[in-house]
């Protein structure tokens, strides 16, 4: 599934939310979110508009990889309508 172009900062962390993903602080335009969901993750998000899909990748593959889930998969959980 091809990522999509349009996501911000905003949109990813409301979408991890289910997966137990929280703020827990900011330091300039980074947002530090974390679960303790399958021991305790972190994962930094710089807060732009629109992230770019590299950036977007990687979280999403770190997130995925955290939780034993394919990342393609995870892709679809969020992003599909």
């Amino acid at each position: 599934m091809r990522l999509p172009r349009d996501i911000g900062a905003a949109d990813l962390i409301s979408g991890l939310r289910r997966y137990g993903y929280e703020v827990t602080r900011q330091t300039g335009s980074h947002i530090r979110i974390t679960t303790t969901l399958k021991g305790e993750h972190h994962v930094t998000i710089p807060q732009h508009r629109q992230l770019r899909v590299g950036t977007l990748q990687a979280t999403l593959k770190d997130v995925a990889n955290h939780l034993n889930l394919d990342w393609q998969v995870l892709v679809q959980e969020l992003f599909d309508k």
